[in-house]
């Protein structure tokens, strides 16, 4: 979980953990699911030790009668430079080699495995995820910010299989000696 999510979450209200996470699913939809509930209290943990939030428990009536040890969240005076600092940085993923590039390039060249097979594999299984993402989209209302998150993902996963065909074209090119 990056915290710099986290803290934007916090910039909006001062808010428990288990609201933080709801609020969480609801601003990623589907792509939230995953999301373990740990994660967002171990994250808290670390933000308030680096001083970016802190915790008060809460003393409301509601809480005492529901859990009086609950804790709320704020974003502390670092929290919001940080996260200033965040919005601010233009940035996107480095296009690095991801792992199965590596392994498919690395067993062609040794010989280990037929690369056509390789990409056929890797094919199926991004066609899954496709279908996955296409269809979590098509169940978030019309220009939810879950919505726009799902056609990122789906947009990426069509770009990684365009890539495949260039690869199977390339390899196949090479068997028929051309």
């Amino acid at each position: 979980m990056r915290q710099e999510v986290v803290l934007a979450m916090l910039a909006k209200e001062p808010s428990h953990g288990y609201e933080l996470r709801a609020r969480l699913g609801q601003a990623l939809g589907p792509l939230g699911d995953a999301m373990n509930a740990g994660q967002i209290y171990v994250t808290l943990t670390r933000l308030e030790k680096a001083g970016l939030v802190a915790a008060e428990r809460s003393t409301t009536v509601a809480d005492r009668s529901d859990r009086s040890d609950r804790k709320m969240y704020a974003l502390t005076s670092n929290g919001q430079q940080r996260l200033a600092e965040w919005l601010a940085e233009v940035g996107w993923p480095k296009p690095d080699l991801a792992e199965f590039h590596l392994k498919l390039v690395a067993a062609a060249a040794a010989g280990l495995a037929d690369p056509l097979t390789i990409v056929d594999t890797q094919r199926r299984e991004l066609l899954r995820r496709l279908r996955d993402a296409q269809r979590a989209a098509m169940a978030e209302p019309d220009r939810s910010d879950a919505a726009l998150l799902l056609e990122g993902v789906v947009l990426r996963l069509q770009a990684d299989l365009r890539w495949l065909e260039a690869c199977e074209q390339t390899w196949t090119v090479r068997r028929s000696g051309s």
